[in-house]
């Protein structure tokens, strides 16, 4: 914070109000509180997809397939959304935890400028490239032009997307635990009566097809980012502060740069997966995309609680409570492993007949049959490095997170997928990446625990050090 912000008159700062933050009261009580919340904007999210899929699915394979090319270009997005929301979250919380509520306040405002101007840049960018990495995936034809068409209204939205994806972490790292996920949960249920009424053309409305669903994405993304604009402002939380814009971006970039990095890791293995599956035909695109939406339902949970735990333990390390954060860290790693357990075994039984009711295509049931059979068993491991990399970021060090990305899809990932595809098929992808999933969450989870109790141990020598000689 500036020396001229510290010398203006009181009447003059807005500061946010005195409010209950994550380092008071039972850590598991808070955990699922912020857990249950952001499960239900999070299940509603993946619903909202599900229903888009639904519709899509009713205009023929090719439509699904254009989405699932689609799908690495907006996991890319998300990319940018999910690593600017990451370091916005992680200095916000520990500035919050540490009861700095004005520089709390100046890093919400603008974290939220920078991530307008980047997503207006970004979706400008791949507007002009987005043909040609269709393209490159292996779409042609009618599914290249539907893939287009799609990303084309898609991108339009992506600045919206951006400020509701910082907006909901921002609110989270400053102890709200309510409003995200109900704010997520609202503007997921208009994507789903949007996507009903410009699909298909009800009500008098024009039947866009494919570029409906682009439309009731981009205007629902365009509403959440609104109700969150409010919400902040409601709490006090908006302060601008020019002449520290810069090292605000600095800040959050720190952190947000390598989540950044980390996030594009999986996208640029997702390419090459999409890849892998288009030589296998447009069915096979189909199959995996309608199958990996709806495992994402499952795997909203464990997004949902790695990132719950995020701006718990920013807080709690911010205010010097390491024990609070640990604990934490331990009932999330425990919770990943039992729900990964019992979604094996429903989506093993349950998942190819959900599929076949969006496309009967006997090609499409069968590659997310296999798919069933190998993936969700890997679920809880997957959250387990979640976890890790959202704990890493918490605490500002985001490098191990960018190293454990880099090793699951560069170094683990792709070299199994395509010995995999070589000796089986599309069913020795989808084997490969549940053998990556268990291999990177066990080291991950080994790795953040040991720097955790090290890392606490030394600033708590550290600090009686200091309270001794100061004593003295």
């Amino acid at each position: 914070m500036s020396e001229r912000a510290d010398s203006e008159p009181a009447s003059r700062k807005r500061a946010p109000p005195a409010r209950k933050s994550f380092t008071e009261g039972p850590v598991g009580k808070h955990l699922i509180r912020l857990g249950s919340f952001m499960t239900v904007g999070s299940v509603s999210l993946i619903a909202a997809q599900m229903a888009e899929t639904v519709f899509v699915g009713f205009l023929g394979t090719q439509a699904l397939a254009a989405m699932g090319y689609a799908f690495p270009i907006t996991m890319t997005l998300f990319s940018f959304a999910g690593g600017i929301g990451t370091g916005a979250s992680s200095v916000t919380a520990r500035a919050y935890g540490a009861g700095d509520r004005s520089r709390s306040a100046t890093l919400v405002t603008h974290a939220q400028i920078l991530a307008v101007g980047v997503g207006i840049v970004l979706g400008f960018v791949y507007l002009y490239f987005m043909r040609d990495i269709a393209t490159m995936l292996g779409a042609t034809g009618e599914t290249l032009d539907l893939t287009v068409s799609y990303l084309s209204i898609y991108l339009l939205g992506f600045p919206f997307f951006m400020l509701s994806i910082v907006g909901s972490t921002l609110l989270r790292a400053t102890g709200s635990a309510a409003s995200p996920g109900l704010a997520m949960t609202v503007s997921s249920l208009l994507q789903v009566l949007l996507a009903w009424l410009l699909v298909f053309g009800h009500f008098g409305l024009p039947e866009l097809g494919i570029e409906g669903a682009a439309w009731a994405y981009a205007l629902s993304r365009a509403l959440a980012s609104f109700v969150y604009i409010f919400l902040l402002y409601r709490n006090g939380l908006y302060r601008l502060e020019i002449s520290s814009f810069v090292k605000s971006c600095k800040d959050i970039m720190y952190v947000g740069g390598p989540a950044i990095a980390s996030g594009l890791v999986m996208p640029a293995g997702m390419f090459i997966i999409t890849w892998l599956l288009s030589r296998h035909g447009d069915a096979a695109v189909a199959g995996y995309n309608v199958a990996n939406r709806v495992e994402a339902m499952a795997h909203m949970i464990l997004w949902s609680a790695s990132s719950s735990v995020e701006p718990f333990i920013g807080q709690n390390w911010g205010g010097a409570l390491y024990d609070r954060a640990k604990r934490a860290l331990s009932l999330t790693h425990r919770f990943c492993l039992a729900w990964g357990v019992l979604m094996f075994g429903l989506l093993a039984t349950f998942g190819p007949t959900l599929v076949a009711a969006i496309d009967d295509n006997p090609e499409v049931v069968a590659v997310a049959t296999a798919f069933f059979l190998f993936i969700p068993l890997s679920i809880g491991f997957m959250g387990m490095t979640q976890t890790a990399s959202a704990c890493f970021n918490a605490l500002g060090k985001p490098t191990p997170s960018l190293v454990i990305s880099m090793l699951r899809a560069l170094v683990i990932y792709i070299p199994l997928a395509l010995i995999g595809d070589y000796l089986w098929g599309y069913v020795g992808i989808f084997v490969a990446t549940a053998l990556t999933n268990i291999i990177v969450g066990l080291f991950a989870w080994r790795w953040n625990w040991s720097f955790v109790r090290n890392e606490s141990a030394r600033l708590e020598t550290e600090t009686i050090v200091t309270s001794r000689a100061a004593g003295g």
